[in-house]
């Protein structure tokens, strides 16, 4: 079962990678590596054969590939060539945001949306966090160390987007090479990202159902302008032009199905909720994290929903004193039951793919991924 898991993953999230560090002057010549072998996933492996890279892209691999006349010639003799990984799941390129205290999920207080005191940006009427229009690729930057250490590790693109915010905003695919941001991006934006937890300093929401109720206010806002722009476009006699809110603006091309929405959901009731609303707008939804996914397997696979599932597993936690308390009987269920999860998901015919869900060591991804 680990390996077919492992080759599931491949089929679905990989994208054929060098193992050899190729500078980016190689993005715009031909070459080709010969005498390698290859494994290309998709068949059995090439003892000995070739890969010829034409501007960044592979134009041909096999025992018999045609080597181009101005190809560049490198002898991978001893090399083997693999598919490279994809992560969906990282904040790889982007600054991290100001540290400041967040209330735990579940915690009262705070207000309604509409009372909120704060000063809107650009022309949002919504504060920090709960702004679906941060866009990923805007606040990308090109040849960070982390990149190396990532694609040392295997991956050679990566899903990119905001951790801070209700709204992490819109995503950005990205390959881990390349000396620009333009010669990084692949597809931007890619899905917008939400995240089921509460805003910073006691801004509302500061619950999970305040959360939830925000974002679904959102959505039937939006639902309403996007209403009242058709009615102005149709016949605006009569009808004051409608308002313009660059948050709203970001949800139209997911309440139109032109762009995905990740809930980031890892428990049970996260997930239902992700469901109930993608079941309520028609969403294109996929849930990412999925810890307790299997518990919901049967409405994920009946609403054709994917699940990129986190690989960072629940980890024991060190007591504080010899005479702290023993870990829950939930806690020691949930850290034997996660790493099951994709079994079950297979076997209940969910489509999912593995991502590292921000572990500290992007090392530990293929070891829990075997488990």
């Amino acid at each position: 079962m680990k390996n077919f898991i492992l080759r599931f993953y491949i089929a679905i999230f990989a994208s054929f990678s060098l193992g050899l560090s190729i500078n980016a002057q190689t993005r715009t010549e031909t070459f080709a590596i010969t005498n390698a072998r290859i494994v290309t996933v998709s068949g059995a492996a090439i003892e000995k054969g070739a890969v010829v890279v034409r501007n960044g892209l592979i134009e041909a691999v096999g025992a018999n590939a045609k080597i181009p006349a101005d190809a560049r010639t490198i002898d991978g003799t001893g090399l083997t060539i693999y598919p490279g990984f994809i992560d969906a799941n990282t904040s790889l390129g982007l600054a991290a945001a100001p540290a400041a205290p967040q209330r735990p999920v579940g915690q009262v207080g705070g207000g309604q949306l509409a009372a909120q005191t704060s000063q809107p940006q650009s022309n949002s009427n919504y504060p920090d966090g709960l702004q679906p229009e941060e866009y990923a690729a805007g606040k990308l930057k090109a040849g960070e160390a982390q990149f190396e250490t990532n694609r040392n590790a295997g991956f050679t693109t990566v899903l990119t987007v905001s951790r801070d915010g209700v709204f992490n905003g819109q995503s950005a695919v990205i390959n881990l090479a390349g000396d620009t941001v333009s010669q990084m991006i692949i597809r931007a934006p890619f899905a917008e990202h939400f995240s089921f937890t509460t805003l910073r300093n006691g801004q509302y929401p500061t619950s999970l159902m305040g959360t939830f109720s925000a974002l679904r206010q959102m959505l039937l806002d939006a639902q309403r302008l996007q209403t009242l722009r058709q009615a102005y476009d149709k016949n605006p006699r009569g009808i004051k032009r409608p308002e313009t809110d660059k948050s709203l603006d970001a949800l139209l091309p997911i309440l139109n199905r032109e762009m995905p929405i990740v809930f980031n959901a890892n428990t049970e009731i996260e997930i239902v909720r992700a469901l109930d609303l993608a079941r309520e707008f028609n969403l294109n939804a996929i849930v990412s994290g999925g810890q307790e996914a299997w518990k919901v397997a049967g409405r994920l696979k009946a609403q054709n929903v994917p699940v990129l599932l986190s690989l960072n597993f629940p980890k024991r936690t060190a007591a504080a004193s010899p005479e702290a308390d023993a870990e829950s009987l939930e806690v020691l269920r949930l850290r034997a039951e996660v790493p099951k999860t994709a079994a079950k998901l297979a076997q209940a015919g969910v489509k999912f793919a593995f991502q590292s869900g921000g572990m500290t060591s992007i090392n530990d991804f293929l070891t829990n991924a075997n488990k």
